[in-house]
């Protein structure tokens, strides 16, 4: 009885009504193609395949039969086979695209994801997303670019542990970005300065309040006298070119490089794994070439065309602005004190106070108003000089003598007073 039943549309249950009361007799053939839609040659052709077929007349001779563009079950295998392997954990988007660029194997992302959700190695997830107020996107390239350090196993077991130091552009989304081992002020300068070498200098940089970018301590006296608040070296290093320091007072509100990073932390990952970097020097050196295609793939055109990067000028020591500057008094043998070491200055006049200025490639200056200054480093803290001339032996303290009023003499001097100054004593 199973093989007898027919599964019908209700679209083809309706022809079927409509074509049996034309066989009927109880309408004619010109009403039936109106009530249908179609023409009266269409419904002759019905009415003979439904008096030969019986209802199975009005189904469409191609249900249950295989499509001719329908992909082999061989390189469904295939695909998955390589998902379960190579492209373990991938996204279907990103997996179709790895499939087509190395293995020469076009698969939509949407078919991909069918057969993911199928053998169960893909889930269906949907966060509840709190309500944030939409930001416009700043109109000029360069008005605006956030930066943030991403702590990721971005090289997961070959290689150390990184932090990505990453750049998005608010009005294109252009990215850049480059690994550190630690997320801090050297990375934050050397990572800024490759970044307007590259573009020019940006308009305002939109941060986190990360102890790299916003000062913790309190105040100075200069800084009070000046009405100032603490400024980190990083907020020094961008004041010094310019650059306005814009402090985001939560995540979200800086969400463009947030969600940035989660895109970076699935495909990026994945390509470093295909690869099979597994250093940091490797690591900085895909990024070279990786940021173009990123870029062409996913930033969009601006409001405006006009760039609003600035140039860096002729005769601007980008490396000397990009730098911690430091404030140290000069000791009278001429020394100072910086990180823990100890400096002699090999020049005299220098006067009672200079400058250290350190770079992120680890280049050290001294400066003297504005003029460097030849030094040396010492091995350890320099000893006080002795003194030339001869030491005095110390000499015996004086007897200490109490006053007359003392109590121990008080009744010694009642009685010279009253002997008319001589002393006598009853016995």
């Amino acid at each position: 009885m199973a093989e007898d039943m027919l599964v019908m549309k209700q679209k083809e249950l309706a022809r079927v009504h409509i074509i049996q009361q034309n066989i009927k007799g109880q309408i004619k053939q010109i009403e039936a193609a109106e009530l249908l839609g179609l023409s009266d040659r269409q419904v002759r052709r019905i009415v003979r395949r439904v008096e030969a077929e019986g209802s199975r007349g009005v189904i469409h001779r191609l249900r249950g039969r295989e499509s001719r563009k329908r992909i082999r079950v061989e390189i469904r295998e295939r695909v998955l086979g390589l998902c379960r392997s190579v492209y373990k954990g991938f996204g279907p988007v990103f997996a179709s695209e790895k499939l087509a660029e190395r293995d020469g194997i076009r698969v939509s992302d949407e078919t991909l994801r069918k057969w993911l959700h199928a053998e169960g190695m893909m889930e269906r997830t949907r966060k509840q997303r709190p309500h944030r107020q939409w930001r416009e996107r700043k109109r000029r390239f360069g008005e605006m670019v956030q930066l943030d350090g991403s702590h990721h196993a971005w090289l997961e077991d070959r290689g150390p542990v990184c932090v990505l130091m990453g750049y998005i552009d608010d009005a294109t989304g252009k990215k850049y970005g480059r690994f550190y081992e630690y997320e801090g002020t050297m990375p934050a300068l050397d990572s800024l300065k490759r970044y307007i070498r590259r573009y020019g200098i940006p308009g305002s940089v939109y941060v986190d309040r990360h102890g790299t970018y916003q000062a913790k301590s309190r105040e100075s006296i200069q800084e009070q006298l000046a009405d100032k608040r603490a400024q980190s070296a990083f907020e020094k290093a961008a004041e010094r070119l310019e650059i306005k320091v814009i402090h985001a007072q939560s995540a979200p509100a800086k969400g463009r490089i947030e969600r940035s990073f989660r895109t970076d932390q699935d495909r990026l990952v994945k390509e470093l794994r295909l690869q099979n970097i597994s250093t940091l020097a490797q690591a900085n050196q895909f990024l070279e070439g990786y940021w173009g295609r990123h870029n062409r793939r996913f930033s969009v055109a601006p409001v405006e065309a006009e760039d609003f990067h600035r140039p860096i000028g002729v005769g601007v020591n980008l490396g000397a602005l990009l730098s911690v500057q430091t404030e140290r008094a000069v000791r009278n043998d001429g020394t100072i004190a910086y990180g823990g070491r100890w400096y002699q200055l090999l020049e005299r006049n220098v006067g009672k106070k200079v400058a250290v200025e350190e770079r992120p490639e680890g280049k050290l200056r001294i400066l003297s108003a504005g003029q460097a200054v030849a030094y040396k480093q010492l091995a350890s803290r320099p000893k006080p000089a002795q003194d030339p001339r001869p030491q005095r032996s110390p000499r015996a303290p004086k007897p200490v003598r109490p006053p007359m009023a003392h109590p121990w003499k008080a009744a010694t001097y009642k009685l010279r007073i009253a002997s008319g100054g001589r002393l006598a004593l009853a016995e």
